[in-house]
């Protein structure tokens, strides 16, 4: 995998001190607000279902009597369904949404990895 935003320089200091030795998890995280009015124009979604297991999370949400379940897989793959009609199928990364990143932590204990 080729990234621009890593120089040769530092690639080569984090092989050094192991970083990529160590397993690491990725997720996506989200301004779950900010990206459904995003999405649909509106805001004040309300958050009243939340159901997760190792693969993603889930959350159902209530805009009057529109209703809406977002999927965020943890590989950075989502989905939007608002009232039984896909809204949003894909990739969620800072590309495709200004409310979205990418984390990256240590698998061994959880502790952030900061990227520049």
């Amino acid at each position: 995998m080729t990234n621009s935003n890593f120089s040769e320089d530092a690639l080569t200091g984090w092989n050094q001190l192991g970083i990529w030795n160590e397993p690491v998890i990725c997720r996506v995280e989200v301004d779950l607000p900010g990206w459904m009015e995003q999405l649909t124009g509106s805001s004040d979604w309300e958050v009243f279902d939340e159901d997760q297991d190792e693969a993603y999370v889930s959350f159902g949400l209530r805009l009057g009597p529109q209703e809406a379940e977002v999927t965020l897989y943890h590989n950075g793959y989502a989905v939007v369904d608002i009232d039984g009609s896909a809204v949003f199928d894909g990739t969620l990364t800072s590309t495709t949404s200004a409310c979205a990143h990418l984390a990256y932590y240590r698998a061994d204990n959880g502790e952030p990895i900061l990227l520049n």
